[in-house]
This record gives structure tokens, sequence and C-alpha cells, in this order.
């Protein structure tokens, strides 16, 4: 799996998965937090977005700890999907 093209369907993923019409995929930075002051995403999106990863990449967020690293960024979603995906 080509680490550019993963973060860019993990943009879509995060777009389509929480319905924000209103943002492009190349308007999330891949470095931008994704909660907080970046996406402005909320704990509810966190457990969609989880659900959304474990049907699409067939990954599991084992804890809040791990989900905290995995979340931090496109960037860091990116790394947990190819981490997760080589083990």
């Amino acid at each position: 799996m080509d680490r550019e093209s993963l973060k860019t369907e993990l943009k879509h993923l995060v777009i389509e998965t929480l319905h924000l019409e209103e943002i492009q995929p190349d308007e999330i930075k891949d470095k931008e937090p994704l909660f907080g002051e970046g996406l402005g995403l909320d704990s509810i999106d966190a457990l969609e977005l989880v659900v959304a990863l474990e049907k699409s990449y067939d990954v599991i967020i084992e804890d809040e700890e791990v989900g905290k690293k995995a979340f931090a960024s496109i960037e860091a979603l990116a790394d947990f999907v190819l981490e997760k995906k080589t083990n």
C-alpha cells in the first residue's frame, strides 16, 4: 500500500464518514490535528472513525491511548494503518 495514496484515501474516509461535504481532501493538511484546533472533531467523530477504519482497513484501535496517537493527524493515521497491515 502506497503511503501517499493511503493518506488521500484516509482524507476521503474522514470526509465521507463524518459528512464533511464543505471540506475537500486537499484542504486537510497531512500534519494538521484532526481534533481540537485542527479539523475540530470530537469524541463522537472518533467513534465513527474507529468503526469506519475497522471496516475499511481491518485494523483495531485497542484503547483510548492508541486512538489518541492514531488520530493525531492524517500522517499519524496513515502510519498506524501501515504498521497494523504489516504485522
